[in-house]
Protein backbone atom coordinates (compact mmCIF):
# COMPACT_ATOMS: atom_id res chain seq x y z
CA UNK A 1 0.00 0.00 0.00
CA UNK A 2 1.24 3.44 -0.98
CA UNK A 3 2.78 5.01 2.44
CA UNK A 4 1.08 8.64 3.32
CA UNK A 5 2.01 11.19 5.97
CA UNK A 6 0.51 14.05 6.79
CA UNK A 7 1.73 17.63 5.12
CA UNK A 8 0.77 20.85 4.57
CA UNK A 9 -0.72 21.97 1.18
CA UNK A 10 1.38 24.76 0.37
CA UNK A 11 -1.05 28.12 0.13
CA UNK A 12 1.05 29.76 -2.39
CA UNK A 13 -0.82 29.85 -6.33
CA UNK A 14 0.06 31.59 -9.45
CA UNK A 15 -0.90 34.62 -10.28
CA UNK A 16 -4.55 35.00 -12.07
CA UNK A 17 -4.27 36.99 -15.47
CA UNK A 18 -5.91 41.00 -14.65
CA UNK A 19 -8.01 42.60 -17.32
CA UNK A 20 -11.57 42.49 -18.49
CA UNK A 21 -13.37 39.26 -19.81
CA UNK A 22 -11.98 39.13 -23.34
CA UNK A 23 -15.01 40.24 -25.80
CA UNK A 24 -14.21 38.20 -29.13
CA UNK A 25 -13.48 34.90 -29.38
CA UNK A 26 -14.46 33.09 -26.61
CA UNK A 27 -18.10 31.87 -27.38
CA UNK A 28 -16.71 28.50 -25.42
CA UNK A 29 -17.04 30.73 -22.39
CA UNK A 30 -20.70 31.38 -22.42
CA UNK A 31 -21.23 27.45 -21.79
CA UNK A 32 -19.20 27.52 -18.59
CA UNK A 33 -20.95 30.12 -16.62
CA UNK A 34 -21.79 28.82 -13.73
CA UNK A 35 -24.93 28.57 -11.48
CA UNK A 36 -24.82 30.51 -8.20
CA UNK A 37 -25.90 28.36 -4.85
CA UNK A 38 -28.14 31.14 -3.92
CA UNK A 39 -30.15 31.97 -7.47
CA UNK A 40 -33.62 30.68 -7.71
CA UNK A 41 -32.39 28.14 -10.66
CA UNK A 42 -30.20 26.63 -7.89
CA UNK A 43 -33.00 26.62 -5.43
CA UNK A 44 -35.17 24.52 -7.42
CA UNK A 45 -37.10 26.47 -9.34
CA UNK A 46 -36.38 24.83 -13.00
CA UNK A 47 -35.86 21.58 -12.43
CA UNK A 48 -33.21 21.00 -10.05
CA UNK A 49 -34.00 18.20 -7.18
CA UNK A 50 -34.31 19.35 -3.42
CA UNK A 51 -31.71 19.70 -1.59
CA UNK A 52 -29.69 18.91 -4.39
CA UNK A 53 -27.05 21.85 -6.57
CA UNK A 54 -26.35 21.97 -9.97
CA UNK A 55 -23.32 21.81 -11.55
CA UNK A 56 -22.47 23.03 -15.49
CA UNK A 57 -21.22 21.62 -18.68
CA UNK A 58 -17.98 22.31 -18.66
CA UNK A 59 -14.15 21.87 -18.73
CA UNK A 60 -12.30 21.57 -14.95
CA UNK A 61 -9.07 21.58 -13.70
CA UNK A 62 -8.48 18.03 -11.84
CA UNK A 63 -5.48 16.88 -9.46
CA UNK A 64 -2.67 19.07 -8.66
CA UNK A 65 1.16 19.38 -9.26
CA UNK A 66 3.88 19.55 -7.08
CA UNK A 67 5.89 21.79 -8.93
CA UNK A 68 4.67 25.60 -9.25
CA UNK A 69 6.23 24.83 -13.83
CA UNK A 70 3.85 22.39 -13.99
CA UNK A 71 1.17 23.93 -12.77
CA UNK A 72 2.25 27.01 -15.37
CA UNK A 73 2.29 24.70 -18.60
CA UNK A 74 -1.08 23.53 -17.27
CA UNK A 75 -2.52 27.02 -17.51
CA UNK A 76 -0.71 27.80 -20.98
CA UNK A 77 -2.84 24.72 -22.69
CA UNK A 78 -5.55 26.33 -21.41
CA UNK A 79 -8.58 28.67 -22.91
CA UNK A 80 -8.33 31.88 -22.21
CA UNK A 81 -11.62 31.33 -20.27
CA UNK A 82 -9.57 28.26 -17.99
CA UNK A 83 -6.60 30.73 -17.73
CA UNK A 84 -8.85 32.79 -15.34
CA UNK A 85 -8.79 30.02 -12.78
CA UNK A 86 -6.74 29.20 -10.00
CA UNK A 87 -3.90 26.95 -10.74
CA UNK A 88 -2.50 25.98 -7.16
CA UNK A 89 0.41 23.66 -6.62
CA UNK A 90 1.36 21.91 -3.31
CA UNK A 91 4.85 20.55 -2.12
CA UNK A 92 3.14 18.07 -0.17
CA UNK A 93 0.75 16.76 -2.26
CA UNK A 94 0.75 13.07 -2.87
CA UNK A 95 1.94 11.17 -5.98
CA UNK A 96 -1.28 9.98 -6.79
CA UNK A 97 -2.74 13.50 -6.71
CA UNK A 98 -0.94 14.56 -10.33
CA UNK A 99 -0.60 15.74 -12.53
CA UNK A 100 -3.54 18.46 -12.78
CA UNK A 101 -5.61 17.94 -16.16
CA UNK A 102 -8.40 19.05 -17.79
CA UNK A 103 -11.53 17.21 -18.31
CA UNK A 104 -14.75 18.39 -19.31
CA UNK A 105 -17.95 17.33 -17.50
CA UNK A 106 -21.70 17.31 -18.53
CA UNK A 107 -23.91 18.98 -16.07
CA UNK A 108 -25.14 17.17 -13.17
CA UNK A 109 -26.86 16.98 -9.71
CA UNK A 110 -25.63 16.37 -6.23
CA UNK A 111 -26.45 16.19 -2.84
CA UNK A 112 -25.91 19.34 -0.91
CA UNK A 113 -25.60 17.40 1.84
CA UNK A 114 -24.51 14.01 3.24
CA UNK A 115 -26.72 11.26 3.57
CA UNK A 116 -28.41 11.76 7.09
CA UNK A 117 -28.99 9.04 9.57
CA UNK A 118 -32.04 9.77 9.23
CA UNK A 119 -32.42 9.72 5.60
CA UNK A 120 -30.66 5.84 5.84
CA UNK A 121 -33.01 5.03 7.98
CA UNK A 122 -35.90 5.92 5.84
CA UNK A 123 -33.89 3.70 3.70
CA UNK A 124 -33.80 0.74 5.79
CA UNK A 125 -36.91 0.72 6.99
CA UNK A 126 -38.43 0.58 3.29
CA UNK A 127 -36.07 -2.11 1.91
CA UNK A 128 -35.28 -4.09 4.68
CA UNK A 129 -31.69 -3.06 4.24
CA UNK A 130 -29.62 -3.80 7.17
CA UNK A 131 -27.85 -1.33 9.47
CA UNK A 132 -24.29 -0.11 9.12
CA UNK A 133 -20.97 -0.08 11.67
CA UNK A 134 -21.46 2.20 14.05
CA UNK A 135 -25.50 2.51 13.99
CA UNK A 136 -26.11 1.83 17.60
CA UNK A 137 -22.73 4.38 18.61
CA UNK A 138 -24.39 7.52 20.66
CA UNK A 139 -21.48 9.74 19.32
CA UNK A 140 -22.64 9.04 15.81
CA UNK A 141 -26.28 7.97 15.65
CA UNK A 142 -28.25 11.54 15.99
CA UNK A 143 -30.33 12.06 13.27
CA UNK A 144 -29.39 14.93 11.17
CA UNK A 145 -25.52 13.57 11.62
CA UNK A 146 -24.27 11.71 8.79
CA UNK A 147 -24.37 8.04 8.61
CA UNK A 148 -21.51 5.94 9.24
CA UNK A 149 -20.08 2.71 8.71
CA UNK A 150 -21.51 2.32 5.08
CA UNK A 151 -19.58 0.27 2.59
CA UNK A 152 -19.44 1.16 -1.11
CA UNK A 153 -22.29 -1.32 -1.71
CA UNK A 154 -24.52 0.42 0.71
CA UNK A 155 -24.06 3.49 -0.84
CA UNK A 156 -24.72 2.33 -3.98
CA UNK A 157 -28.38 0.46 -3.06
CA UNK A 158 -29.32 4.08 -0.97
CA UNK A 159 -28.60 5.91 -4.39
CA UNK A 160 -30.67 3.79 -6.67
CA UNK A 161 -33.39 3.39 -3.99
CA UNK A 162 -33.36 7.61 -4.36
CA UNK A 163 -33.21 7.42 -7.79
CA UNK A 164 -29.55 8.43 -8.01
CA UNK A 165 -26.52 7.17 -8.17
CA UNK A 166 -22.84 7.38 -6.40
CA UNK A 167 -20.76 10.70 -8.20
CA UNK A 168 -17.53 9.33 -10.30
CA UNK A 169 -14.58 10.84 -8.83
CA UNK A 170 -14.41 13.83 -11.59
CA UNK A 171 -17.41 15.05 -10.59
CA UNK A 172 -16.62 15.10 -7.20
CA UNK A 173 -13.76 17.03 -7.43
CA UNK A 174 -15.57 19.20 -9.45
CA UNK A 175 -18.30 20.32 -7.04
CA UNK A 176 -16.06 20.63 -4.28
CA UNK A 177 -13.76 22.98 -5.99
CA UNK A 178 -15.58 24.97 -7.75
CA UNK A 179 -15.54 27.17 -11.34
CA UNK A 180 -12.10 28.35 -9.21
CA UNK A 181 -10.54 25.22 -9.17
CA UNK A 182 -9.82 26.06 -5.23
CA UNK A 183 -7.78 23.73 -3.32
CA UNK A 184 -10.33 24.10 -0.13
CA UNK A 185 -14.06 23.91 -0.72
CA UNK A 186 -14.04 27.44 0.59
CA UNK A 187 -10.93 28.79 -1.48
CA UNK A 188 -7.37 28.69 -1.40
CA UNK A 189 -6.22 29.16 2.00
CA UNK A 190 -6.70 26.77 4.35
CA UNK A 191 -8.83 27.68 7.86
CA UNK A 192 -8.84 25.04 10.16
CA UNK A 193 -12.04 26.54 11.61
CA UNK A 194 -13.76 25.63 8.36
CA UNK A 195 -13.81 21.72 8.21
CA UNK A 196 -13.98 19.04 10.67
CA UNK A 197 -11.03 16.99 10.57
CA UNK A 198 -8.24 15.57 13.33
CA UNK A 199 -10.33 14.92 16.24
CA UNK A 200 -11.30 19.18 16.47
CA UNK A 201 -14.64 18.11 16.82
CA UNK A 202 -15.82 15.01 19.13
CA UNK A 203 -17.73 13.41 16.94
CA UNK A 204 -19.43 14.15 13.20
CA UNK A 205 -21.44 17.43 13.11
CA UNK A 206 -24.76 17.62 11.50
CA UNK A 207 -25.04 17.54 7.64
CA UNK A 208 -25.75 21.20 7.32
CA UNK A 209 -23.46 22.21 9.23
CA UNK A 210 -20.63 24.79 8.73
CA UNK A 211 -22.59 26.83 5.71
CA UNK A 212 -19.25 29.35 6.02
CA UNK A 213 -17.69 26.40 4.33
CA UNK A 214 -19.75 25.61 2.01
CA UNK A 215 -18.23 24.64 -1.64
CA UNK A 216 -19.20 27.54 -4.68
CA UNK A 217 -22.40 25.22 -5.49
CA UNK A 218 -23.55 24.89 -1.87
CA UNK A 219 -21.98 21.97 -0.85
CA UNK A 220 -21.66 21.17 2.89
CA UNK A 221 -18.66 19.10 4.50
CA UNK A 222 -16.62 18.55 1.21
CA UNK A 223 -13.58 18.70 2.97
CA UNK A 224 -14.22 16.69 6.49
CA UNK A 225 -16.52 15.14 9.12
CA UNK A 226 -16.73 12.00 6.87
CA UNK A 227 -14.93 10.56 4.08
CA UNK A 228 -17.38 9.80 0.95
CA UNK A 229 -17.24 7.00 -1.33
CA UNK A 230 -17.54 7.49 -5.26
CA UNK A 231 -18.04 5.71 -8.21
CA UNK A 232 -14.16 5.03 -9.31
CA UNK A 233 -12.31 2.18 -9.23
CA UNK A 234 -8.79 3.98 -7.25
CA UNK A 235 -5.76 3.75 -9.32
CA UNK A 236 -2.45 5.75 -8.08
CA UNK A 237 -1.60 6.03 -11.73
CA UNK A 238 -4.83 6.96 -13.51
CA UNK A 239 -4.21 10.77 -14.11
CA UNK A 240 -0.83 9.82 -15.97
CA UNK A 241 -3.06 7.98 -17.95
CA UNK A 242 -6.45 9.13 -18.47
CA UNK A 243 -7.16 8.11 -21.51
CA UNK A 244 -10.94 10.12 -22.22
CA UNK A 245 -11.23 13.36 -20.41
CA UNK A 246 -14.59 13.63 -21.47
CA UNK A 247 -16.85 12.73 -18.64
CA UNK A 248 -14.49 10.67 -17.53
CA UNK A 249 -15.39 7.53 -15.64
CA UNK A 250 -12.31 6.20 -13.88
CA UNK A 251 -10.18 3.24 -14.64
CA UNK A 252 -12.03 0.09 -16.82
CA UNK A 253 -10.67 -2.08 -14.59
CA UNK A 254 -9.50 -2.37 -11.30
CA UNK A 255 -5.67 -3.12 -9.98
CA UNK A 256 -4.28 -4.83 -7.21
CA UNK A 257 -3.34 -2.85 -3.99
CA UNK A 258 -1.36 -4.78 -1.92
CA UNK A 259 -0.92 -4.64 1.79
CA UNK A 260 2.03 -4.26 4.01
CA UNK A 261 3.27 -4.79 7.71
CA UNK A 262 2.27 -8.30 9.88
CA UNK A 263 -1.49 -8.48 9.97
CA UNK A 264 -3.24 -8.29 6.28
CA UNK A 265 -6.78 -9.17 6.38
CA UNK A 266 -9.03 -9.93 2.83
CA UNK A 267 -10.08 -5.89 3.48
CA UNK A 268 -6.43 -4.49 2.69
CA UNK A 269 -5.39 -6.36 0.00
CA UNK A 270 -7.43 -6.40 -3.39
CA UNK A 271 -9.36 -4.08 -5.75
CA UNK A 272 -10.33 -0.24 -3.99
CA UNK A 273 -12.82 2.25 -4.49
CA UNK A 274 -12.15 5.77 -4.21
CA UNK A 275 -13.21 7.83 -0.98
CA UNK A 276 -12.60 11.30 -0.76
CA UNK A 277 -12.83 14.01 1.55
CA UNK A 278 -11.29 13.50 4.56
CA UNK A 279 -13.29 13.19 7.93
CA UNK A 280 -13.38 14.14 11.77
CA UNK A 281 -10.41 11.88 12.70
CA UNK A 282 -8.29 12.33 9.74
CA UNK A 283 -5.08 14.13 8.89
CA UNK A 284 -5.08 18.36 7.67
CA UNK A 285 -3.70 16.42 4.69
CA UNK A 286 -7.01 14.92 3.42
CA UNK A 287 -9.23 17.77 3.48
CA UNK A 288 -7.68 19.09 0.67
CA UNK A 289 -10.07 19.06 -2.50
CA UNK A 290 -7.41 17.09 -4.52
CA UNK A 291 -6.68 14.21 -2.12
CA UNK A 292 -7.26 11.19 -3.18
CA UNK A 293 -7.95 7.99 -0.85
CA UNK A 294 -8.96 4.04 -1.21
CA UNK A 295 -11.39 1.78 0.57
CA UNK A 296 -11.97 -1.80 -0.06
CA UNK A 297 -15.84 -1.73 -1.83
CA UNK A 298 -16.95 -4.32 1.61
CA UNK A 299 -15.22 -2.50 4.53
CA UNK A 300 -17.67 -0.73 6.28
CA UNK A 301 -15.27 -0.11 8.96
CA UNK A 302 -12.82 2.45 7.69
CA UNK A 303 -12.06 4.38 10.85
CA UNK A 304 -15.96 5.44 12.18
CA UNK A 305 -15.79 8.49 9.44
CA UNK A 306 -17.10 7.09 6.13
CA UNK A 307 -20.30 8.02 4.41
CA UNK A 308 -21.49 9.32 0.65
CA UNK A 309 -23.18 11.46 -1.00
CA UNK A 310 -25.59 10.89 -4.62
CA UNK A 311 -25.48 12.51 -7.54
CA UNK A 312 -28.01 12.39 -10.61
CA UNK A 313 -27.29 12.93 -14.21
CA UNK A 314 -28.72 16.48 -15.50
CA UNK A 315 -31.64 15.92 -18.28
CA UNK A 316 -30.35 18.19 -21.52
CA UNK A 317 -33.45 20.38 -20.72
CA UNK A 318 -31.69 21.56 -17.87
CA UNK A 319 -28.53 22.60 -18.67
CA UNK A 320 -30.09 23.71 -22.45
CA UNK A 321 -32.14 26.40 -19.70
CA UNK A 322 -28.83 27.56 -18.03
CA UNK A 323 -26.75 27.56 -20.89
CA UNK A 324 -28.77 29.30 -23.60
CA UNK A 325 -29.36 33.20 -22.34
CA UNK A 326 -25.38 33.15 -21.80
CA UNK A 327 -24.38 31.40 -25.11
CA UNK A 328 -26.63 34.22 -26.55
CA UNK A 329 -24.97 37.02 -24.90
CA UNK A 330 -21.21 35.84 -25.68
CA UNK A 331 -22.59 35.61 -29.34
CA UNK A 332 -24.08 39.31 -29.59
CA UNK A 333 -20.79 40.34 -27.53
CA UNK A 334 -18.38 38.44 -30.21
CA UNK A 335 -20.47 40.62 -33.07
CA UNK A 336 -20.47 44.22 -30.99
CA UNK A 337 -24.49 43.77 -30.92
CA UNK A 338 -24.37 45.62 -27.19
CA UNK A 339 -27.92 46.22 -26.91
CA UNK A 340 -29.05 42.48 -27.97
CA UNK A 341 -26.10 41.56 -25.39
CA UNK A 342 -27.25 43.21 -22.42
CA UNK A 343 -30.95 41.94 -23.47
CA UNK A 344 -29.54 38.51 -22.52
CA UNK A 345 -27.55 38.99 -20.18
CA UNK A 346 -30.93 40.80 -18.23
CA UNK A 347 -32.49 37.51 -18.81
CA UNK A 348 -29.48 35.74 -17.45
CA UNK A 349 -28.75 38.08 -14.59
CA UNK A 350 -32.68 37.14 -14.14
CA UNK A 351 -32.13 33.31 -13.47
CA UNK A 352 -28.47 34.00 -11.78
CA UNK A 353 -28.11 37.52 -10.30
CA UNK A 354 -25.32 36.60 -7.83
CA UNK A 355 -22.86 35.02 -10.90
CA UNK A 356 -19.86 37.00 -10.79
CA UNK A 357 -18.91 35.98 -14.26
CA UNK A 358 -22.49 37.44 -15.69
CA UNK A 359 -21.94 40.23 -14.19
CA UNK A 360 -18.33 41.45 -15.01
CA UNK A 361 -19.86 40.47 -18.82
CA UNK A 362 -22.65 43.39 -17.52
CA UNK A 363 -20.16 45.92 -17.14
CA UNK A 364 -18.06 45.18 -20.50
CA UNK A 365 -21.63 45.83 -22.33
CA UNK A 366 -22.57 49.03 -20.33
CA UNK A 367 -19.49 50.16 -20.87
CA UNK A 368 -20.14 49.91 -24.97
CA UNK A 369 -23.95 51.17 -24.58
Amino acid sequence: MINRQPGEVTKERLPRPQGRLPVAGVLLGGLLLTLNPSSPLAQGTAGVPERMAYVPFGPAIMGIDKDPADAGSVRESATLYQRRMSMPWSKQAFHDEGPAHWVVLDGFFIDKFEVSNSDFAKFMKEKGHPGPAYWDDPRLNKPDQPVVGVNWFDAKAYCKYKGKRLPTEAEWERAARGPEGFQYPWGNEFDPAKANYGKNHEATLPVDSMPEAASPYGLHHMAGNVFEWVEDWYDPDFYKKTPHPVNTQGPLKPIWIGGTGTYVDRLTVGAKRVVRGGSWIAAESSITTTHRFWNHPANNSYGVGLGFRCAQTASHAVNDKVRTATINAMRSMGQEKWQEAKKYLDTALGLDPHNTELQQMQEIVQGKI
